[in-house]
């Protein structure tokens, strides 16, 4: 769906009705104006006829005063008399030329003589383009049929394209300055609304630093503005007190935690040893012994929990550090498979790999990197059912290394996809997890300069793809 900012609808919906309006009111004014002096212009050519045309029409023979009319004719400087002949041609002008006319080249005279007043106008251009108007009364004489007034239209073009122009400026200074005006007003709008519209992206990312410029107005831009920077304190406060907690509790946790596993370790190691040589294979020994495996089990998944925790907190609060050397990724990939082998054949899961016979050397940390994988395979295998497969796969393609772990077990609904590398976030809550391995494998890839993809179909299985640049 394409976007429409406010300015483009202002400008659709009322800059272009106030530029029709305009054109509208021009091209009216034009008219108008044209209509008023074409108007004046042709009473004047009638009055100058009809007082003509009165004085011959008490005389019986007018042909001498006809002659003498047009060659006194006074206003031969504005339009020319002109005295038709009976049979249609120009005899006299006022001018002393005669052209040569046809009758289909004076529409007035033969308009007039279809009238049942006698009367015509008519509005053309002569040859070399100059518009003119012509007036021509019928007289009905042996000698001179009609009398005919002609004059320049020039002077009242030119009079009506100045005022039209003049017209037209206005216009455009009108609509320049609604155009800034409303600018102006837009950009008071949008501006804040587009800050708030950034700053809610980076919000929804995770920084809460980012706040609106704060504006001067003390209308429902400016409220709104400081409601914002308000909602950004507060958020901002919440994520700090968030991550204080987990830190605070994390280390809280971590002493007691190791100090559990240690003494359990030690009890099953030399506790067990004592009970077997009383009590040899009897049920305290048994008991002992399951007891001692569930406490070092459970203490080994907190402290995994613990760890999260604490690289979650890190990431969060930009303190993560990687201690970045040149490192052979399929060794430690390797290595966290040899880890789960175990627990994958405990759980009925196989997994498939086969070492490449090449080596991928990249620029990172060890560490983080065989954590991401354990994070991964822990998983795949968590999520496979008996008798699934986890299949490992490793490419070298250009500069990159991909690293392709597939599971064919229950996987992740197209709902939940977008999010399973957002923290906290667990598709399944019946799984164990804290629901944030996820979101710290792909921070750690992140921070290698990597790409963390999942791919999934429901039932079918998912399948993470990791790509990373070698050296």
């Amino acid at each position: 769906m394409v976007r429409k900012s406010i300015a483009g609808r202002w400008f659709l919906n009322s800059f272009s009705v106030i530029l029709v309006f305009l054109l509208i009111m021009n091209l009216s004014v034009y008219f108008a104006l044209r209509s008023y002096y074409y108007g004046a212009v042709r009473q004047y050519l009638e009055t100058n006829a009809n007082i003509i045309y009165g004085v011959l029409s008490y005389m019986d023979d007018y042909a001498p005063e006809i002659r003498r009319t047009v060659e006194e004719f006074e206003s031969k400087n504005y339009m020319e008399l002109m005295a038709i002949t009976a049979d249609g041609e120009i005899g006299i002008t006022s001018s002393g030329f005669s052209p040569t006319l046809e009758h289909s080249e004076i529409p007035d005279y033969e308009r007039a003589k279809l009238s049942s007043r006698g009367r015509s106008y008519y509005v053309g251009f002569l040859p070399n383009s100059e518009r003119y108007m012509a007036v021509t009364v019928m007289l009905s004489g042996e000698v001179y049929d009609a009398i005919r007034v002609v004059t320049s239209l020039e002077r009242v073009d030119a009079q009506i394209t100045t005022m039209t122009i003049i017209t037209a400026f206005f216009s455009m200074a009108v609509m320049l300055l609604v155009l800034f005006l409303g600018m102006y007003f837009i950009k008071s709008i949008v501006t804040p609304l587009r800050q708030i519209g950034n700053s809610a992206k980076r919000l929804a990312s995770g920084d809460f630093t980012n706040r609106v410029a704060p504006t001067k107005n003390q209308d429902e831009i400016g409220e709104l503005c400081r409601i914002f920077n308000s909602m950004a304190d507060e958020l901002e406060n919440s994520e700090k007190i968030k991550n204080d907690f987990i830190s605070s509790v994390s280390h809280e946790l971590r002493t007691p935690l190791t100090a559990i596993r240690g003494w359990s370790e030690t009890v099953l190691e030399t506790g067990f040893s004592a009970i077997s040589e009383a009590e040899p294979d009897s049920d305290a020994q048994r008991t002992f012994e399951q007891g001692m495996k569930v406490i070092t089990s459970e203490t080994s998944r907190l402290s995994n929990l613990v760890e999260d925790l604490l690289d979650f907190s890190k990431i969060q609060s930009g303190h993560m550090t990687l201690q970045k050397v040149n490192m052979d990724i399929l060794a430690e990939l390797t290595d966290a498979l040899s880890i789960y082998a175990e627990k994958a054949k405990k759980e009925q899961v196989s997994i498939s790999y086969t070492e490449p016979d090449w080596v991928a050397i990249i620029y990172g940390d060890k560490n983080r990197i065989r954590q991401v994988f354990i994070n991964i395979i822990d998983n795949a295998v968590k999520y496979s059912a008996p008798g699934g497969t986890v299949t490992v796969d490793a490419g070298l393609f250009d500069d990159k290394v991909t690293i392709t772990i597939s599971d064919n077990g229950r996987g992740i609904s197209e709902k939940d996809l977008p999010k399973v590398k957002a923290r906290f976030f667990k598709a399944d809550s019946t799984v164990r997890g804290s629901g944030i391995g996820l979101a710290v494998a792909d921070e750690i890839i992140l921070l290698h300069e990597g790409t963390l993809n999942i791919e999934s179909i429901p039932q079918k299985g998912t399948t993470v793809r990791i790509v990373l640049r070698t050296n």
